[in-house]
């Protein structure tokens, strides 16, 4: 599968993992999101490099990431999506997400999946709702998993 690569108003979008910067992506998840805070970088690198990812680039930095864990066949779940706060409101997400999702494996998945905080009305725009049954998803949740600075030293 021939990655992508795209330029969007001076950013690189592109799911080409060689041209991302895993090191800035792991700092932004284990220092400034609120679902993978002190996540070590092992543990991130790992989820990396096993799923299939979309970022965007600037100047030698990831200013934006995303991955979708799957299988590539019949099933994704879109996890860690971010785009820094300095490069919020120019699209970036809505590029990343509309690239993502059109790509022709991805439109094959049967079911993806993703939880969410405050960002619904992005993932609306290319595709998702609610769950029509949401008395059969079922999770196991484990908030400070990665401990905090003070256990983690």
């Amino acid at each position: 599968m021939e990655p992508l690569s795209i330029n969007y108003e001076g950013y690189l979008i592109t799911t080409d993992k060689t041209l991302m910067y895993p090191e800035d992506v792991h700092h932004w998840l284990s220092v400034i999101s609120y679902w993978a805070k002190y996540m070590p970088y092992e543990t991130f690198k790992l989820g990396f490099d096993n799923s299939f990812a979309i970022g965007a680039v600037k100047d030698g930095r990831q200013v934006g990431y995303a991955r979708l864990i799957t299988d590539m066949a019949t099933y994704g779940y879109l996890a860690d999506v971010y785009v820094e706060e300095a490069h919020r409101g120019k699209g970036i997400s809505k590029v990343m997400m509309e690239e993502l999702f059109n790509l022709p494996w991805v439109k094959g998945l049967r079911r993806v999946m993703l939880a969410t905080k405050d960002a619904h009305e992005l993932y609306r725009k290319v595709g998702f709702k609610s769950s029509n049954y949401p008395e059969r998803i079922m999770e196991i949740v484990r908030p400070g998993i990665y401990g905090d600075m003070e256990t983690r030293c």
